[in-house]
C-alpha cells in the first residue's frame, strides 16, 4: 500500500500542513491541496515523492524540480516553498511544497468549449503567447529547458486569468552553447509525443527552440480542438494544420517557423518570437513603447523640467500636468503645458520646453502626447490622485525601491494586458479604464507583498 494513502483529507503532516483533498497523481506519486497552519490557512500543494518504479532516475528528477523552482523566481511560475521530510507509517517520505495555482490546467478549458462546439480564438491564442513567451525568456535566461509544454501543464489562475507555467520535473539545464552529452550518447529523452520535437523526444538534445516548437504545437491545439498526431503528416513530416485552422498571415508565418523541423530554422528565442508576433510597422516604435507604457499612467520615474539633469527623479501622474514633490501632487499650470512637447523614451519621459530654449535630449519619430487647451474636471484627476499616493504609501511603507516595484507592476500588467503594446498613448478621459486596470494590478501585487509574497 502507499504511503499516501494514510493522507485523508483532514490529516496533518509536521503539525502545519493540513491535507485538504487530493488534486491528482503522476509517475511521482499523488498530488494534494493544503492548508498552511503556520501561514494563516493558506493553501499550498504537497507533492508527494512515492514513484511506482524507486530508480535513481525518479529520484534525481524529483530533486531536480525541487531545486529548479527554489532557483526560479517568477510571477507566473509557482513559488516554492520547501522539501519537506517526515515519517509517515513508519517510513520516512518526502514532499515538495509549493504555491496553490487555483484554476483550470488549459486542456480543461479546451475540453469545457468543446462540449459548446467553441475552441480557442486566434485573439485568444495570440493573447496566450505574449504571456506565455516572458516565462519562457526568464527560464532560459537561467539556461534551463521546460521540456514539457502542452495545454495540461498551463494552468489559468482563477484570479488574475494569467496562464501559469508548471511541472518543472523535466527541466534540463544546458550549456550556454552546446548540449552536454556523455561518452558520445545524448542525455535521456524526455518530452512529450506529438508535442516535443523529433530531435528531443529521439536524441533527447534540447534548447531553446524546442520548447518553442512545443509552445506552437500547443497553439494549433487550441485552435484546432485537435490531438497533434492529428495535425501531423508522419510520412511527410510535416505540420498539416492549415486544412483545420484559419488565421492571419502572420501569426501563421510565425507558428510554421516555429514548428520548423529542424532546430536552426525556428526562432531560437522567445524574445524573437514575440517580436514577431507584432505588426511589423509597430516593430520600431512598439519595442520602445511596450517597456514603458503604463509609465504614462501612474507613479512613473521622470526628470522634472524644473530640476537639472542630475536631479533625482520624481514620479509623474498618467497627465502630464500632474507631478510630485516630496509625495504631494501638484499642479503644473496649463499655460505651461503649451509650451511642453512631451515624448516617451525609456526610462523617462522627455520634455523640451520650447520657450526656455532647454531641452532633454529627444528621439526622432515618436508619437507625442496632445495637451488640452483647457483645464479639465479634476474630480477623475483627484480621485485618481489619492488612489495613487494609497499604492505610494503602501509600497514605502514595504520598504520596495520604487524602479523595481514599477517594473514588476509594468510585467505583471503586461502580461494580463499584452493588447497594450505598441499602444500609442493618450491624456483623454476615455483611458481612465486602461489607468484604472493598472492601478488593479499594483494593488494585487501589494497585496500579495503584505501576504509575505516577494517581489
Amino acid at each position: 500500500m502507499s504511503n499516501s494513502s494514510l493522507l485523508a483529507p483532514g490529516s496533518t503532516l509536521e503539525k502545519r500542513y493540513r491535507i485538504l483533498r487530493e488534486l491528482g497523481r503522476g509517475g511521482f506519486g499523488r498530488t494534494y491541496l493544503a492548508e498552511d497552519i503556520n501561514r494563516y490557512n493558506e493553501h499550498c500543494v504537497l507533492k508527494e515523492f512515492s514513484p511506482v518504479v524507486h530508480s535513481p532516475k525518479a529520484a534525481e528528477l524529483f530533486d531536480r524540480e525541487a531545486s529548479m523552482l527554489y532557483h526560479l523566481q517568477h510571477p507566473q511560475i509557482p513559488r516554492f516553498r520547501e522539501l519537506l521530510r517526515t515519517d509517515l507509517g513508519g517510513n520516512q517520505s518526502l514532499f515538495l511544497v509549493q504555491d496553490y495555482i487555483k484554476g483550470q490546467t488549459y486542456e480543461e478549458i479546451l475540453i469545457s468549449r468543446q462540449q459548446q462546439g467553441k475552441n480557442f480564438t486566434e485573439a485568444e491564442v495570440t493573447q496566450l503567447l505574449f504571456q506565455l513567451l516572458p516565462i519562457l525568456e526568464y527560464i532560459h535566461s537561467k539556461n534551463l529547458i521546460h521540456r514539457d509544454i502542452s495545454p495540461d501543464n498551463i494552468i489559468q489562475h482563477d484570479a488574475d486569468k494569467l496562464p501559469f507555467l508548471i511541472d518543472f520535473g523535466s527541466v534540463k539545464q544546458i550549456a550556454a552553447n552546446a548540449v552536454v552529452q556523455f561518452n558520445g550518447q545524448s542525455d535521456t529523452a524526455i518530452g512529450k509525443q506529438g508535442y516535443s520535437p523529433a530531435e528531443q523526444m529521439r536524441l533527447g538534445k534540447v534548447s531553446a527552440a524546442s520548447d518553442l516548437y512545443a509552445l506552437a504545437v500547443t497553439a494549433l491545439v487550441l485552435l484546432s480542438g485537435k490531438k497533434p498526431q492529428k495535425l501531423y503528416d508522419i510520412n511527410n513530416k510535416t505540420w498539416d494544420w492549415r486544412s483545420h485552422v484559419s488565421v492571419s498571415s502572420n501569426l501563421a508565418t510565425v507558428l510554421d517557423r516555429m514548428l520548423a523541423e529542424q532546430p536552426g530554422d525556428r526562432y531560437q528565442s522567445a524574445k524573437a518570437v514575440r517580436e514577431a508576433l507584432k505588426d511589423p510597422k509597430l516593430s520600431h516604435i512598439g519595442s520602445i513603447i511596450s517597456q514603458m507604457v503604463t509609465m504614462n499612467f501612474v507613479g512613473r520615474p521622470f526628470k522634472n523640467t524644473t530640476q537639472s539633469a542630475t536631479s533625482n527623479h520624481t514620479p509623474v501622474h498618467q497627465n502630464p500636468q500632474i507631478v510630485n514633490h516630496n509625495s504631494t501632487f501638484k499642479l503644473i499650470p496649463w499655460k505651461t503645458l503649451g509650451s511642453l512637447s512631451v515624448i516617451l523614451v525609456p526610462g523617462i519621459l522627455a520634455f523640451s520646453v520650447v520657450k526656455s530654449g532647454f531641452t532633454f535630449p529627444k528621439l526622432p519619430d515618436l508619437p507625442k502626447f496632445s495637451s488640452r487647451q483647457q483645464p479639465p474636471d479634476t474630480s477623475l484627476e483627484q480621485a485618481e490622485i489619492i488612489r495613487q499616493e494609497k499604492i505610494g504609501k503602501r509600497r514605502k511603507n514595504l520598504n520596495i525601491n520604487q524602479d523595481i516595484f514599477y517594473q514588476k507592476v509594468d510585467e505583471l500588467y503586461y502580461n494580463k494586458y499584452p493588447q497594450f503594446q505598441g499602444r500609442t498613448l493618450t491624456e483623454k478621459p476615455e483611458d481612465a479604464e486602461i489607468r484604472r486596470k493598472w492601478y488593479e494590478v499594483a494593488e494585487d501585487l501589494l497585496d500579495k507583498l503584505e501576504k509575505g509574497g516577494e517581489l
